[in-house]
């Protein structure tokens, strides 16, 4: 029996590509480079390597991981447009038992 799937948003895919990235808080970049630097870390590392990368560095080093999440979260949004917020999932319908 296989385990669920577990389906992860897209802002979550970026932020973590940001965070395995080499780029810094302290770089000074554009939207473009940005968003040009969170293709190349998926590319490279794929979408899990990339969650692969943010689970061993809070493992790894906690004290800074998660100020670095931070960032990379705040970074790729704004990179991508607050405005491009994906839609909440629909709603599951619920179907009744049907009456004996």
């Amino acid at each position: 029996m296989r385990p669920p799937a577990h389906t992860r948003s897209i802002h979550a895919i970026r932020a973590d590509a940001l965070f395995a990235s080499t780029l810094q808080r302290c770089d000074d970049c554009s939207a473009g480079q940005i968003r040009q630097v969170i293709a190349q870390a998926i590319s490279t590392y794929g979408r899990c390597g990339c969650a692969g990368q943010v689970a061993q560095e809070f493992g790894d080093h906690p004290e800074t991981a998660a100020a670095r999440m931070r960032w990379a979260r705040a970074a790729a949004d704004q990179a991508f447009g607050a405005a491009a917020q994906e839609p909440s999932p629909r709603p599951r319908r619920h179907t009744l038992p049907a009456a004996a």
